[in-house]
This record gives structure tokens, sequence and C-alpha cells, in this order.
């Protein structure tokens, strides 16, 4: 029996739930931390090193900002988008059939559900991490993001990698 042992869940989709569960967490816990620990919204910017910077920026748009919009509908339908997302990205876990796919696709699945979470309980998606370089006199700003966002980037490299250079699925007879 596949699972036997092993409360129910399939030992395929184990890792792929651990790093989902992992994403999640080490997000939520990093933006609760700044938000009512370190109060990152009444300091300001701190600088942490030369090229990175704690800032508070409420995101209502999508990923690295785009398509901003705080009304109530936009929020909802953000979330209804997400939510099929993450079914679809779920579906694509549990039939996945390489270790490193499955993994990335349980970061992506935390990264979303993570910044979800921003989304209903705020309004919006907490980002806190500001990359720069100063080239010239002039400052070059990268997005203003989180830990949900880093998980999802590092899911789609890990998916990348894995249909690029992974092990080449087995031919049909």
């Amino acid at each position: 029996m596949e699972g036997a042992g092993s409360g129910g869940l399939n030992a395929n989709l184990r890792p792929g739930v651990i790093a989902a569960i992992a994403a999640l967490a080490l997000d939520q816990t990093s933006k609760l931390w700044l938000l009512f620990v370190f109060d990152i919204g009444h300091r300001g910017a701190v600088k942490l090193t030369p090229f990175l910077d704690l800032v508070l920026a409420w995101n209502v748009g999508i990923s690295f900002g785009w398509f901003q919009n705080d009304s109530p509908l936009a929020q909802i339908i953000l979330m209804l988008v997400k939510a099929v997302a993450v079914i679809v990205l779920a579906i694509w876990m549990a039939r996945s059939r390489t270790p490193i796919a499955t993994i990335a696709l349980g970061l992506i699945i935390g990264g979303a559900i993570g910044n979800a979470i921003d989304r209903f309980a705020y309004g919006a998606v907490v980002d806190f991490a500001l990359f720069h370089v100063q080239i010239g006199g002039k400052i070059f700003n990268w997005y203003v993001f989180n830990l949900a966002d880093v998980a999802i980037v590092a899911g789609v490299a890990g998916l990348l990698y894995d249909s690029f250079l992974g092990v080449p699925a087995a031919k049909a007879p």
C-alpha cells in the first residue's frame, strides 16, 4: 500500500510538501517579525549592507508590483487566480516524477500561499528586501521583495533546471 507508515502521504510527494511548509513558515515568520517585533513600519529604511536595505512596501499588485490596483474587486480576482494556480501546481506536484521538480513546485506553492495570506490579512503583500547598486553616482534599485518571492523564483529556477538539465523522461514503449 503506497504511503503506508507515512501518515498517508506519498513518499515522492513528501519533499514538495516539506518545501511548501518551510517556504510558507519562513515567509510568514519573517513578515510577522518585521511588522510586529522589529516594527519596520515606524523605523523606515534600515541599511543592512552597502547593497541591501530593509524597507516596508505594501504591494497591491502581482509579482514585482505589476498591475497595481487596490480595489476590493481586483484583490478578490487576484486571490481567485492565486487559488486556482495553487491547485494546478499541487496537481502538477502530485504527478511530478523527479525530486527537483517536486521540491521546486513545493517552493512555488509555499511562496504563493504566503503572499496570499498577506493579501487576505492586510489587503496587500508585505515586501521588505531592497537590493541596490550605485554606479557612476546613480543608484539602481531592484524590486522590493520578500521570502515568498525568493521561494517562487527558486522554484521556477528548479523547474527550469529540471526541464533542461534534469533526468530525461522515460520514453513511451
